[in-house]
């Protein structure tokens, strides 16, 4: 079978998250999303394990709270700055874990994404030791990760870069940037949604379909082990440059720089702030192959914007606005999630129930034909649908997306389609 899961999200037990980040609202949330499993996140926070450990027992590392699957894992801060994605096998995993790692770590009840006092190799021998799964979150991001601190994972993980299996690639990151690095070839790459609220706009904007034989932490480990036929079938995710940090900008006014602009100024902005270097430019520094060259086992990467975020550009106005979420909640409630009216559905099936600039811009994102002006310095890119939205002819049939894009002043142009939809969903 296949599955949609999300690796790394937060619970209301981290700085800066929502407190409505519990276990009923991201059972909902992954329902209107469609996703079938979730990572519990801040699993080593003892209030939210005791949570966890409540809902009912699927076997020792699977939970169940409605239709929903939950596993345990956990975001760690070494004491380079880089985070780390550990994946828990057991409920007695994570406990071995706990007590060997106490003393070198921040005081667990006080905040779920924990700092560990030590590097990624101390951090990775304990994994180790404990049969945990580890891996570096958001490889790319320019001030907590793998990539800010070294130029290599072995810098990172030392003699136990062997022992690490998958990298999360990242909001600002997509697999065309990291196969340019041939050092991450025999990784896993894993998208995730780093969420820190339940809500729509938030949860699963980055996820991953994996084919498993049953909804278990086990098959998941398998699944990222490539293990039989067991693998990643799809990485999905919002375009890179819709990331906070895909180019070099400045964090205060966000200006953009080329990276040999900022070097000159010695990453310092006309206005005086400092230049944060981008995800491509760092990609740019670290790669070894000028194309990406994906191996055999890596899957295809699919581009996807979250419905709320469609919604409102059509509307021109915000995700977070009652016009916005009431168009959004009448789409879920008849059509169940987001990837069946993004992708499966045919527009002809949803018109009675949004109105035609929101069918066109769902159009306009089936065809391909959204733009993003990149993000950078800490602020998101932003998503362009064109305006001329009546060059997107919409063609629907059952049980097939069949939209495509034409010029109507060009009959022979070839359409420009985004047929890898149709393949993987």
């Amino acid at each position: 079978m296949e599955i949609n899961i999300d690796l790394h999200i937060h619970s209301k037990y981290s700085g800066g998250t929502s407190e409505d980040m519990n276990l009923a609202n991201l059972a909902r949330g992954a329902s209107q999303k469609g996703i079938h499993l979730i990572g519990s996140g801040d699993g080593l926070h003892p209030a939210w394990l005791r949570e966890i450990k409540g809902l009912r027992s699927v076997d020792e590392g699977t939970f169940e709270i409605e239709r929903l699957r939950v596993i345990l894992t956990c975001e760690i801060e070494d004491s380079n700055r880089v985070h780390h994605l550990l994946i828990f096998p057991a409920v007695s995993k994570l406990e071995d874990f706990s007590e060997k790692i106490a003393g070198r770590v921040s005081d667990l009840s006080t905040d779920g994404r924990p700092r560990f006092h030590g590097n990624g190799l101390d951090l990775a021998q304990i994994a180790q030791d404990c049969d945990v799964l580890i891996g570096p979150c958001h490889a790319f991001t320019p001030w907590t990760s793998v990539y800010a601190a070294f130029d290599t994972l072995r810098a990172c993980y030392g003699d136990l870069v062997k022992y690490v299996q998958y990298l999360e690639l990242g909001l600002s990151a997509d697999t065309s940037y990291a196969d340019r690095i041939s050092e991450l070839h025999n990784l896993t790459f894993l998208t995730n949604s780093d969420a820190h609220s339940p809500w729509p706009l938030r949860l699963a904007r980055e996820f991953m379909r994996v084919q498993v034989e049953e909804i278990t932490c086990a098959e998941v480990i398998r699944a990222l082990r490539r293990a039989g036929q067991r693998r990643v079938v799809v990485n999905v995710g919002v375009p890179p440059e819709e990331g906070k940090y895909n180019e070099s900008a400045c964090i205060k006014c966000f200006r953009h720089y080329t990276l040999s602009e900022a070097k000159k100024r010695g990453w310092r902005c006309t206005c005086g702030g400092r230049i944060k270097k981008g995800v491509k430019d760092r990609v740019e520094e670290l790669a070894d192959l000028d194309k990406p060259a994906s191996p055999a086992h890596r899957p295809p990467y699919i581009h996807i914007i979250p419905l709320t975020e469609i919604i409102a550009r059509a509307e021109h106005s915000t995700p977070n606005t009652k016009k916005v979420l009431g168009i959004w909640n009448e789409l879920i409630t008849t059509f169940g999630n987001e990837v069946n009216i993004l992708i499966d559905t045919p527009l002809e099936a949803l018109e009675k129930h949004a109105p035609q600039h929101v069918l066109r811009a769902i159009a306009a994102f089936r065809a391909g034909k959204i733009v993003v002006k990149p993000g950078g310095g800490g602020q998101y890119g932003e998503i362009i649908i064109p305006e001329d939205l009546e060059n997107v002819e919409m063609e629907c049939s059952a049980g097939n997306a069949g939209l495509v894009e034409k010029e109507k002043t060009d009959d022979n142009k070839k359409p420009k389609t985004q047929a890898t939809l149709d393949q993987y969903f």
